[in-house]
């Protein structure tokens, strides 16, 4: 082959699997196609590779050199730089609900989403840390998928532009230990290669097997491989969950280890060669004897194991979707092709035969391949789906700097300085304003809200200049994140209720006095200033007690007490408009009682004129022997009728007094609501 007809960039993509690593080059001819210029497959000759995981790095690397200069040979080029992908067996997934409320309705718009989203991720990485098993590792996040969008507590397909107070999102998120992508970078690296672009196996398979138009139907995808079989669960247009058992074609193959006395790589040709039409295969034990056994026979002798695997997979698949089967499975990698293993999936399943199929070369119709000798084969999904996965996100790990500190980030191609903060630790509610404490309580048994003030929200520095959390990042950036503020707590008074400006109107002797209700907190009078406490129960009194009137007139009554013309305690209810009938007892009683006791032709009536001062206003009171302070208000117009402030202020040459109060000349009288 002349490397000189080949686009200039070509795509390298490596499969790392449990038995083999696949190479692949090749490129996009246009937006539909890709052309395989050329593919290698090595085997490892050691168990340098357990269920999906690197255990020996430097043999794995001596592996990926081998398949490297086989390719470097087929194209004549040099390569540097490699598309890889992560096991299912290491994946981490979490499933959370994030929500976001407003104080009233809003708009809601692309922000406002994605801050929606980011709660969700923060919330897996609370999950991920709450784990016992998983508390010493240290996770990436490494993706995540909206599964449903919700508004006001409805389920929406898109969020954008709608108007509500409150949106949520159920997100799956998705995680890697640190260590297996050490391992993956340091084998890769070993070899002389750069990672130009990571992904996940399952995501490169299903990328490939099952495309977006399919998505919509409840699909599970069945990857295959040698030592695990990882699950793609597809609903609704989206990847809903991932999953993984740690069973796979390797088991299968030790069964025909075990039943012929062969060596592994005997097993495997033996496996791989078992035709529809039952033909005899070849084979020499390990101790030098030929045998031959039919493909019935190796059917038969595998049917246990596969039957085995198959429902524990189908089991898993149940889990993942929510404890009810799929519509139909697509099965990929070469651990799958045993026609046994689709006839048993789709048993245990309770499909037809039909809804279980082998994705080989129908999902491979747009890939060409340069190489005659190369078949389009279920073995080659993932390794085409990491090549293509490049075109789809170009990711790899950068470096940045948050607060002083290096934080190493997996670049899904579109990160921000969110990701960088929550890959620093710093919480994602620090980023945003924060309301001071809400104070939530009752008021005649309704529940009120009053909420706290808004804080600022983070100051936030890229290369020295201000910008917002959203804005992009690349390598090498440093990035200065000063947290967001608590508002004030919420402060509300009695006062302020719109209920309280109420008041109450009763009858006494004939005369219309207006009170303002009563608010008790927690069984307790209080008065208008009293500031509400979280967690009180208001109470707005639509009565008074014949003694809370006495007390709010400042008077005393001697004798009976008459509520409505029936005689009354004092710890008698009264409602609005109750009429209150006493005799108003005088500071002077004493006095009164001895003028009674003169002999009555020693009485004289002798009425006087009275000079008294009120509120500074000169005012003669006539036609009585005596007065009392309540006769001002029949010279005097004082506004008893409405509340005017906070209490009524009744003072007699500044001293407090009562309506009862016997006045005297030149008396100085102050009345006044006080504010």
């Amino acid at each position: 082959m002349d490397g000189k007809t080949y686009p200039e960039h070509m795509v390298f993509g490596l499969d790392i699997g449990t038995r083999s690593i696949v190479g692949t080059v090749g490129y996009k001819q246009n937006e539909r196609e890709f052309i395989v210029v050329a593919q290698s497959i090595k085997f490892h000759e050691t168990r340098a590779m357990l269920d999906g995981q690197i255990h020996d790095i430097s043999k794995v690397a001596e592996t990926i050199k081998e398949v490297k200069r086989e390719l470097e040979r087929q194209i004549e080029r040099k390569l540097s730089k490699v598309c890889i992908a992560a096991a299912g067996r290491v994946l981490k997934t979490v499933t959370v609900y994030a929500e976001c409320e407003f104080g009233s309705d809003a708009v809601i718009t692309k922000e406002h989403i994605h801050s929606l989203e980011l709660v969700g991720v923060e919330k897996g990485y609370e999950a991920i840390r709450r784990d016992k098993e998983e508390e010493e590792a240290h996770f990436y996040c490494v993706g995540y998928t909206v599964v449903h969008y919700y508004l006001n507590g409805n389920m929406m397909l898109n969020l954008e532009e709608h108007k509500g107070n409150r949106i949520g999102a159920d997100v799956l998120v998705t995680f890697l230990p640190e260590d297996v992508i050490e391992g993956l970078y340091v084998a890769v690296e070993k070899a002389g290669l750069e990672v130009e672009n990571l992904t996940l196996e399952p995501i490169a398979a299903i990328n490939v097997a099952i495309p977006e138009k399919f998505r919509l139907l409840n699909i599970a995808l069945v990857d295959v491989g040698a030592g695990t079989s990882d699950l793609c669960i597809t609903k609704d247009g989206t990847i809903v969950a991932y999953g993984m058992i740690p069973r796979a074609g390797d088991e299968i193959t030790n069964t025909i280890v075990q039943a012929h006395l062969v060596d592994f790589a005997t097993a495997e040709t033996i496996k791989t060669s078992v035709s529809l039409d039952d033909e005899e295969i070849m084979y020499e034990d390990i101790i030098g004897l030929p045998g031959k056994v039919t493909s019935k026979q190796v059917l038969e002798e595998t049917n246990q194991v596969v039957d085995s695997i198959t429902a524990q997979i189908s089991e898993k698949i149940k889990e993942l979707n929510g404890g009810r089967g799929v519509s139909a499975v697509f099965v990929v990698g070469g651990g799958g092709k045993l026609k046994s293993f689709i006839e048993k999936l789709a048993f245990h399943l309770e499909l037809p035969q039909e809804r279980v199929a082998l994705r080989g070369e129908e999902v491979l119709k747009q890939v060409h391949f340069l190489q005659p000798e190369v078949k389009k084969d279920p073995l080659l999904v993932t390794p085409i789906g990491i090549c293509l996965n490049y075109y789809e996100k170009k990711n790899s790990f950068v470096y940045v700097q948050v607060n002083g500190d290096q934080v190493k980030l997996y670049d899904n191609g579109h990160l921000t300085i969110v990701d960088a903060a929550l890959g620093y630790g710093f919480p994602n509610e620090r980023l945003f304003p924060r309301r001071g404490a809400s104070i939530n309580f009752t008021i005649n048994g309704i529940k009120r809200l009053v909420r706290g003030e808004v804080g600022e929200a983070a100051e936030i520095g890229l290369n020295g200049r201000p910008a917002g959390i959203n804005a992009p990042i690349t390598q090498n950036d440093i990035i200065e994140i000063k947290e967001s503020t608590i508002g004030a707590p919420a402060y509300y008074e009695i006062r302020q209720l719109p209920e309280f400006n109420r008041t109450i109107q009763f009858i006494v002797n004939n005369r219309p006095v207006v009170c303002p209700k009563l608010i008790e907190a927690n069984n307790q009078l209080v008065t208008e200033f009293y500031s509400i406490k979280d967690a009180d129960e208001l109470k707005i009194l639509n009565y008074y007690t014949v003694r809370q009137l006495l007390e709010f007139m400042d008077i005393t009554c001697e004798g009976e007490i008459l509520v409505n013309n029936i005689q009354a305690q004092e710890e008698e209810k009264i409602y609005e408009n109750f009429s209150v009938t006493c005799k108003i007892r005088t500071d002077n009683l004493y006095e009164e009682e001895k003028k009674e006791n003169v002999p009555q032709e020693n009485k004289t009536e002798i009425p006087i004129e009275l000079n008294v001062t009120v509120n500074g206003m000169p005012i003669v009171l006539k036609g009585k022997t005596k007065y009392l302070l309540v006769d001002v208000l029949d010279v005097y117009s004082f506004d008893l009728s409405s509340i005017q402030g906070s209490k009524v202020v009744i003072q007699v040459n500044k001293e407090k007094a009562d309506f009862t109060k016997e006045l005297n000349q030149g008396d100085q009288i102050d009345m006044y609501w006080e504010k």
